[in-house]
């Protein structure tokens, strides 16, 4: 049954032009959430390939911009309102590059970041949550005031505390599992609506 709905993900991707079938998890959480909005500035962690950057794209329209970030360079988009910068952003100085980039910060901070998977289900989870806290912790210091974010953690020890941490940071903070999402991965999203300023 999953090999069916992940195959189905995939030739809609491949149909639709969006560079993986992750595009449809984004895609549920704006039709559900309303994440982007027109002439947003969105910040993507984590963006190679690129499908999350060309659905940003599309949400915030011609007058939004949307900034990708990853280890990786990707290939060009061809997108007037995407730019790309290649970075770790568990680096020393990342969290400032970023915020040269987006000197007015940003409406919306998404991140799909993962880490390379070793295969120990308790040192690939805190990797994940590593990830999450950083994009959490970047989050706070670019986005406005009534931003908005999703972001990937996993399930496990570390999810309480991440939510926690959310919830006291957005007007509303809550977990969230994609349907393009595999039932047996420990894969899903911390989404806050509503930033607070701290």
């Amino acid at each position: 049954m999953w090999r069916a709905k992940s195959d189905h993900y995939y030739r809609l991707a491949k149909a639709r032009g969006y560079r993986s079938r992750a595009a449809f998890k984004l895609l549920e959480a704006l039709e559900k959430f309303g994440l982007i909005r027109p002439g947003d500035v969105v910040l993507d962690l984590g963006c190679a390939p690129g499908s999350w950057l060309q659905v940003a794209s599309e949400a915030a329209g011609p007058d939004g911009l949307v900034l990708g970030i990853d280890l990786r360079p990707i290939e060009p988009l061809g997108l007037g309102n995407v730019r790309f910068l290649q970075l770790d952003v568990l680096s020393e100085g990342a969290l400032e590059a970023i915020r040269a980039e987006l000197p007015g910060g940003a409406d919306v901070v998404l991140s799909d970041m993962a880490p390379r998977l070793t295969g120990v289900r308790e040192l690939d989870h805190e990797r994940q949550m590593e990830l999450a806290r950083r994009a959490l912790h970047i989050a706070s210091f670019v986005l406005r005031p009534g931003g908005n974010t999703m972001i990937k953690a996993s399930q496990g020890p570390g999810l309480k505390a991440l939510l926690k941490r959310a919830k006291k940071t957005f007007r509303r903070a809550f977990l969230f599992k994609p349907r393009a999402s595999r039932p047996e991965s420990p894969e899903i999203y911390v989404v806050g609506l509503g930033f607070k300023r701290l």
